[in-house]
């Protein structure tokens, strides 16, 4: 068996360089590349020597600005189809996609679990534009071009963007917290690499919904935060009242304190991919 030759679109994005250095632990095993799909330019390019592609290009950030409505639609599910026909007219037989939870739109003030038998309702257009990428992708799937498609809960690890870093801010500084009893899925960046790979080495096809082993309670999660820094910060449930209120009406705090987890059968897979836990995971981003 040769290497495996793996491109990957959407140049420099947190996802594709922190595969592209875990893939280098096995440089025999595994050939990447990628590229930019800005522009007209990597329209020119070669997909026909590639194993799999993996489309990571996107946005991915949540806006509710409509004057950005098309662009989501352009970029999340209109490039994402162009990239995929491309890459099965050159003969490409694996195509992977990276969608997300937010196709069952937001976390609630109530446990919420999502099952096999939860049905996508994206929120904002976001998650919708993901959602209509994924539904676009199936009708090019035949058995020559296999498209998994991959529902990750949200990403964190060193570097990373979004919530986790502020977090991680004020665990390192603040002396009080608050204690409020939530559950989150949440996926280390390691744990998605890995899961990532076995993705190529199997040739799979399908939806997926890879976690960390753990649900994440968003305090303890600052609790272990700050215990790496040294800093014995207090946790107190004085303020979730007013947090419960919080959370239907201010974004960010329903990003931080809502509930949003995956049923944890649904994320379970023929191969051990979940390589951290949490403390492991917390000591690994700082």
């Amino acid at each position: 068996m040769g290497k495996k030759k793996i491109l990957i679109t959407g140049k420099g994005s947190y996802v594709g360089t922190n595969l592209i250095t875990w893939l280098m632990k096995c440089p025999d095993q595994y050939d990447v590349d990628e590229i930019s799909v800005r522009g007209d330019e990597w329209k020119k390019k070669d997909f026909s020597k590639y194993d799999s592609v993996l489309h990571v290009a996107g946005i991915a950030h949540v806006s509710t600005n409509l004057k950005m409505k098309e662009h989501y639609y352009k970029i999340n599910r209109d490039l994402t189809v162009e990239v995929a026909k491309k890459a099965k007219i050159q003969g490409v037989k694996q195509f992977i996609f990276m969608s997300s939870i937010i196709v069952y739109g937001d976390s609630s003030n109530e446990k919420r679990i999502i099952d096999c038998k939860t049905v996508p309702s994206p929120s904002n257009f976001y998650g919708d534009s993901k959602l209509q990428a994924e539904e676009e992708l199936k009708l090019l799937e035949n058995d020559g071009f296999k498209v998994a498609v991959i529902r990750p809960p949200m990403i964190y690890g060193k570097d990373s963007k979004g919530n986790y870093p502020k977090l991680a801010k004020v665990a390192k500084i603040l002396p009080v917290f608050p204690d409020f009893d939530n559950e989150r899925s949440m996926l280390h960046i390691d744990n998605l690499s890995e899961f990532l790979r076995l993705m190529v080495e199997n040739g799979e096809r399908g939806l997926f919904f890879p976690q960390n082993a753990e649900y994440v309670k968003t305090s303890e999660m600052v609790r272990v935060i700050a215990g790496i820094h040294d800093n014995r910060i207090i946790l107190l449930k004085v303020f979730n009242p007013v947090l419960r209120l919080m959370i239907a009406r201010v974004n960010f705090v329903n990003k931080v304190f809502g509930n949003l987890v995956y049923e944890k059968k649904l994320s379970e897979y023929k191969t051990k991919y979940q390589m951290n836990d949490l403390k492991d995971s917390v000591r690994k981003s700082i």
